[in-house]
């Protein structure tokens, strides 16, 4: 009976694998089969950086930051929890360029997580949203946090409720952006998140990531 039963598990988790990768096919072939390198990307994105969401990029003669990272990412969540006021404020203070670039690496969720930012982008709320998803991240992966109905709960935590917003997530209007973003990302050799540079050069992830203090030392320095 026990042999039985651990035959029967193992049935029942190749099922449920089958299931993941057919719903993540499903929803990366629905974002990105008819799109091209054309397809619409927010206002705020600048394709010459990375198809990143930028802030602050006509500014000169401050701190370039590039920021790679993953909804989905554990260690994005706690790179945040660390530094994410303090490089707010880097931009509200119009005192660095920050260009945020958003991968895909952990599977469909990242995907739709992704795509709902840029959403907000247009709404002018990216900042806000981009913490709250960070702030009620959940502890499993894909676990449907983050499919349609979340993403737009999120939103209307920081006042994205215009009927706008809520087409642009539940279309994936921007999941061909989300692709361009991610080999971008493949083709710079970003492999992990996250992943962060001053000025073309990256910071060292043991001292200077979640370290408050050497995190501002490296970026004005």
């Amino acid at each position: 009976m026990a042999k039985q039963s651990g035959g029967d598990k193992v049935t029942r988790y190749i099922v449920i694998g089958m299931v993941v990768f057919i719903v993540a096919i499903g929803v990366i072939f629905s974002f990105v089969s008819s799109s091209s390198k054309a397809a619409p990307y927010p206002a705020i994105v600048s394709k010459s950086d990375g198809y990143g969401v930028v802030f602050n990029g006509d500014l000169k003669g401050v701190p370039s930051i590039d920021i790679w990272e993953d909804f989905q990412c554990p260690i994005c969540a706690r790179f945040e929890q660390s530094n994410g006021v303090y490089i707010q404020k880097l931009i509200t203070e119009k005192k660095a360029k920050v260009v945020f670039h958003l991968l895909s690496f952990i599977g469909p969720e990242s995907i739709l997580a992704a795509n709902a930012a840029a959403c907000s982008a247009d709404e002018g709320k990216f900042l806000q949203f981009h913490a709250n998803l960070y702030a009620n991240q959940s502890p499993t992966e894909n676990s449907g946090r983050w499919a349609s109905e979340g993403l737009l709960a999120s939103g209307e935590q920081v006042g994205l409720t215009s009927s706008a917003f809520k087409k642009c997530v539940t279309d994936g209007t921007y999941g061909q952006w989300v692709k361009n973003v991610a080999d971008d990302g493949a083709s710079n050799n970003i492999n992990s998140t996250p992943t962060v540079f001053k000025d073309g050069k990256e910071l060292n992830r043991d001292t200077e990531y979640f370290d408050p203090v050497a995190f501002a030392k490296a970026i004005e320095g």
